[in-house]
């Protein structure tokens, strides 16, 4: 077991270590050898990193769907996309904005999608996809030997990212018009960057999912939908 939890730290390792365009490098540890570390597993030590690197992408997200959509940015602040970001990451107001109709999870999500909402849609997609990101990990942001998470709750955490994903290119308003803009092709540029960081949270999430169901002799329950019809799993 300790081989396959060396190599789960490997694999999340590996997907956080390549440097973005903006110098991301995986954050190192300055606390091995204090005491909250000797109540911890291995796989408590990984399900830490999985879910710090997974906020840190969505934190990352935030700030590039502001730049791409500044229109949704003033609908909430006059600084810019870093400071919202600082401002919403520093989790003071519990996840709950005004702003967005106090919604979270799925609710959140299914929000920013919505024709009739005025709101911020940045702010709520976002909100949407951390905190259902904290939910999946049974409403925990650090991960000790008592804690026991469900290994079907991560991969339906997944899974309801995909579902995300897959709005953003393709839901649209009356008009035709996307409601957030994201990955551009085009004759003169080819960004894609928005759809590798969010294979980054899909892959982790996976990859934690199956190694803690493997710990735990339980089967996941796979689920296969069709994008444009998939419903957001619950957990």
């Amino acid at each position: 077991m300790r081989f396959i939890t060396l190599l789960l730290f490997l694999a999340l390792l590996a997907g956080c270590a390549t440097p973005s365009p903006g110098g991301k490098h995986v954050r190192e540890e300055n606390d091995r050898l204090s005491l909250k570390q000797l109540i911890k597993t291995d796989l408590d030590r990984a399900a830490d990193v999985e879910y710090r690197e997974n906020t840190d992408s969505l934190r990352l997200l935030m700030v590039k769907l502001y730049k791409r959509n500044p229109r949704e940015l003033r609908k909430s602040t006059t600084g810019s996309p870093e400071e919202m970001a600082d401002s919403v990451f520093a989790n003071d107001k519990g996840w709950r904005f005004p702003e967005i109709n106090g919604a979270q999870g799925t609710e959140a999500i299914q929000q920013a999608f919505r024709p009739e909402f005025m709101g911020d849609r940045v702010l709520s997609l976002l909100v949407g996809l951390q905190t259902m990101l904290i939910k999946s990990h049974d409403g925990k942001t650090e991960f000790y030997l008592s804690d026991k998470l469900d290994p079907q709750n991560i991969y339906n955490n997944a899974r309801n990212v995909e579902i995300a994903v897959w709005k953003l290119p393709n839901a649209r308003d009356d008009s035709g018009q996307l409601y957030l803009l994201t990955n551009e092709i085009n004759d003169a540029d080819r960004n894609l960057s928005f759809e590798r960081e969010f294979g980054k949270i899909i892959g982790r999430l996976d990859l934690y999912a199956i190694t803690l169901a493997e710990k735990m002799q339980r089967n996941i329950v796979r689920v296969v939908q069709t994008m444009a019809t998939a419903l957001f799993l619950p957990f």
